[in-house]
C-alpha cells in the first residue's frame, strides 16, 4: 500500500490518545505526526489538586519526547495557519501536510477579554495559575475568597465546583475556615446544567452543603483589581480578597480563520464520525461544537476527546488497510467530581440520549475520590 502522513495538531488527551493509537495500527511505512508547541504534556484533571499543594508540576507532567520511543514524529512548533482543503499547516514558517489531518488543538484560554480580569486573580485552568494560587491561598487567612466562571463555554464543567469545594476544605484543613467565606458566581443556571436538573441540582447540593454561597446567572463585565471588585452584567459587583477564575474559551486564531467554525464559533463535525466538511479532515476534543438533542452542546471534557479520538483513530487506520469495521462516537462520558476531604462522588451517562441526556450522578465516597487517584496514575503510566 501506499504511504501515508495523519497530521495530529495538538497533544492534550485527544492528541495524544489518536497518536498513540494510529502508530500502534499502522506499519511503519505510514507516518505519524504530532504537532505542539509545549515541552511536556499536563495532565489537566490533576491541576485542582496541584493548586492546593497536593500535586507538583513533576508529578502531573510527563516530557512529549517521550512519544518519540513510540515512533511517534514530534514537531514542536506553532502553528500559524491550517488550509483544510488542502490538507497542509504551516508550522513555524514550514508548510506540513497529510493524508489525514486531526485537528486536537482545544480550547484557547482569553482571560484578556474581559477588562482587569487577567491581573486580578489566578487562572487556575493553566499549570502557571494553578501555582500562583497555591501559593497565595497559604497567606489567605482571612476574608473573602470568590471563584468566577467568566464565561460560557468552559471545558470541564465540573472543575468550578470542585475548584470551590477543594479550596473550601483546604481552609478548614488550615484551621482558617470561620474567618473566610467561599463564593462561587457563575453565568449558568445551574452547575453542570446539559446533564439534566437532578444532575444540576444534587451538585448544587454538593456546593452548598459546605457553606459555599452559589451566585447563578451572574455573567462577569469587568473586573477592577486595584479595588478588588468584580462588575456583573446584571448590575450587581462582588468583592474579594483571592480570586480564584475560569477564564473565557474560544477557538484558536489559526482554526478560526479556516472557516470551520459555524455559528457556535466551535469547528463543526459529524457527531458520529468528528469528521469535517472537508474529506479526511477530523476534529476531536474541546474544538469542536456538537449540538445535542436539547439544543445545548456536548460539554468540552477530556473524557468525550479521549472517546472521540479512539474512534477517529480506528476509522483512519481502517481507511487506509481496510481492515475492521467502521466505528462512531456513541456520546458517553463520565466524571469525577472532587469534593474535598478525600472524598468525590462521579456522573456517568449518554449524552447523545433522546429527547435529553440520560446522565445519573452518585454520591461523595472516599473509594471514588480512590478511583481518581489511580485513574491519574493509569492515564500517565499508560500513554507515557
Amino acid at each position: 500500500m501506499d504511504s501515508k502522513t495523519i497530521v495530529i495538531l495538538g497533544a492534550g488527551i485527544g492528541g495524544i490518545v489518536a497518536a498513540s493509537l494510529l502508530r500502534k495500527a499502522l506499519p511503519r511505512t505510514h507516518s505519524v505526526v504530532l504537532v505542539e508547541r509545549e515541552e511536556r504534556h499536563i495532565f489537566s484533571p490533576s491541576l485542582l489538586w496541584l493548586m492546593t499543594g497536593e500535586r507538583t508540576p513533576e508529578r502531573i507532567s510527563r516530557p512529549l519526547e517521550a512519544l518519540r520511543k513510540r515512533g511517534i514524529k514530534l514537531i514542536r512548533g506553532n502553528i500559524e495557519s491550517i488550509d483544510p482543503q488542502a490538507r497542509a499547516v504551516m508550522v513555524n514558517g514550514n508548510e506540513l501536510t497529510g493524508d489525514f489531518l486531526v485537528i486536537a488543538l482545544g480550547a484557547e484560554l482569553a482571560p484578556e477579554s474581559v477588562p482587569g480580569l487577567a491581573p486580578a486573580g489566578h487562572n487556575f485552568y493553566t499549570l502557571g495559575g494553578a501555582e500562583s494560587l497555591r501559593e497565595s491561598r497559604i497567606n489567605f487567612r482571612a476574608g473573602r475568597l470568590v471563584v468566577l466562571v467568566s464565561g460560557m463555554p468552559f471545558k470541564c464543567p465540573a472543575a468550578p465546583y470542585e475548584a470551590a469545594m477543594l479550596l473550601e476544605a483546604d481552609l478548614r484543613r488550615r484551621g482558617v475556615r470561620d474567618h473566610t467565606t467561599v463564593d462561587l458566581y457563575s453565568p449558568e443556571p445551574g452547575p453542570m446544567g446539559v446533564a439534566g436538573p437532578e444532575v444540576s441540582a444534587m451538585v448544587r447540593q454538593m456546593v452548598e452543603s459546605k457553606g459555599i454561597a452559589f451566585h447563578p446567572e451572574h455573567a462577569v463585565n469587568k473586573v477592577d483589581p486595584s479595588a478588588r471588585r468584580i462588575y456583573f452584567t446584571n448590575n450587581t459587583t462582588a468583592d474579594y480578597d483571592l480570586l480564584a477564575f475560569v477564564p473565557p474559551h474560544r477557538a484558536p486564531k489559526a482554526v478560526r480563520d479556516t472557516g470551520l467554525c459555524g455559528e457556535s464559533g466551535w469547528v463543526s463535525v459529524d457527531r458520529g464520525t468528528l469528521e469535517t466538511k472537508y474529506p479526511g479532515v477530523y476534529a476531536i476534543g474541546d474544538i469542536t461544537g456538537i449540538s445535542l438533542a436539547i439544543g445545548k452542546p456536548l460539554p468540552k471534557a477530556g473524557v468525550f476527546a479521549h472517546e472521540e479520538a479512539e474512534v477517529v483513530a480506528h476509522n483512519i487506520a481502517r481507511a487506509i488497510t481496510g481492515q475492521g469495521e467502521a466505528r462512531t462516537f456513541q456520546g458517553h462520558g463520565e466524571c469525577f467530581i472532587e469534593f474535598g476531604d478525600g472524598r468525590a462522588g462521579f456522573g456517568s451517562g449518554n449524552f447523545y440520549a433522546e429527547p435529553k441526556p440520560q446522565v445519573a450522578i452518585y454520591p461523595p465516597s472516599r473509594l471514588r475520590h480512590l478511583g481518581k487517584v489511580v485513574y491519574e496514575k493509569y492515564w500517565l503510566f499508560k500513554w507515557f
